[in-house]
């Protein structure tokens, strides 16, 4: 591959930028998926940890942001031009034969628990439950209980009688939560690469919607399937699924409508018998008045 460009701001380019570039465009070529990650905040020993679960999935690249954007310049693909827009700092690109979405779920998948830190963003609502700690008495009472949380001390050691939310979603985290998160051995944030965009060559597109949540969509479809057995019982729609409940409606119906039906009979028989007794009277009374 020749590139384009041979020299910067008048100096020629150095071979060893030139050979960067030049297997950036080799790996770019030969992959389907060309994945641009966040790895802000991710520790070392994380990212290689992380790199060596997806070796044979995937190959992750650490580079300068210009070296990128020249192999995608020396590459004739249309969408390919599109991943410049996503490339930020502290950025990885990962290459594999794997689909987008696949890759991205790999790297959800992969994510480890961190502590949080002040000015971090709560991910989920973070909730501190009731129970023992390993905490003894002493300042780390005023510290739990500035955080909303109601303690006891148990033997020497704080317990936590009343829960609370320490933080909402989408919440900066304050310092001194995150003092008592720290404390109670709670680490709510996650470290890993974030996907931000991807290229798939087979489509030729640029994803940018990428990040895959398993455990939210499995959680999600549950939802959706109790809501649609209920809708489809409420307009009456017959599949395997909801005959069952038809089937014990129409048992319990057809149940209810025979005590009726029993009732309604047991009522005119009765009112046939007060009848028929009332008959009998009136015919004694008058047979009296006729023997008088």
């Amino acid at each position: 591959m020749i590139m384009k460009e041979k020299f910067v701001r008048g100096k020629p380019i150095p071979e060893e930028k030139k050979k960067i570039v030049t297997d950036f465009v080799e790996l770019m070529t030969n992959n389907r998926t060309i994945l641009i990650a966040s790895c802000k905040n991710l520790p070392g020993l994380q990212f290689h940890d992380i790199k060596k679960k997806l070796r044979g999935k995937a190959l992750i690249k650490i580079a300068r942001k210009t070296a990128v954007n020249r192999a995608i310049d020396s590459i004739d693909k249309g969408a390919l031009k599109n991943l410049k827009k996503s490339i930020t700092a502290d950025f990885a690109i990962l290459f594999s034969d794997l689909d987008p979405f696949e890759l991205s779920g790999l790297l959800v998948e992969n994510e480890s628990a961190a502590k949080a830190k002040k000015g971090d963003i709560a991910p989920e609502e973070i909730r501190i439950e009731p129970g023992p700690t390993d905490l003894i008495a002493g300042p780390a009472i005023s510290e739990l209980s500035g955080a909303g949380l109601k303690v006891k001390v148990t033997e020497g050691k704080l317990e936590i009688i009343k829960g609370a939310v320490v933080a909402k979603k989408g919440e900066e985290i304050k310092a001194n939560i995150a003092s008592v998160l720290a404390k109670l051995g709670v680490s709510p944030m996650k470290v890993g690469f974030i996907p931000i965009a991807a290229y798939d060559s087979k489509e030729d597109k640029v994803y940018t919607e990428i990040i895959i949540d398993k455990r939210g969509v499995l959680d999600n479809m549950r939802t959706m399937i109790g809501k649609s057995l209920g809708f489809a019982v409420s307009i009456g729609y017959a599949v395997k699924e909801t005959i069952s409940y038809f089937i014990a409606k129409a048992s319990a119906e057809e149940k209810a409508l025979k005590k009726v039906i029993d009732t309604k009979k047991l009522i005119e028989q009765v009112n046939v018998e007060e009848k028929v007794v009332d008959n009998e009277i009136s015919n004694q009374e008058d047979t009296k008045e006729e023997n008088k």
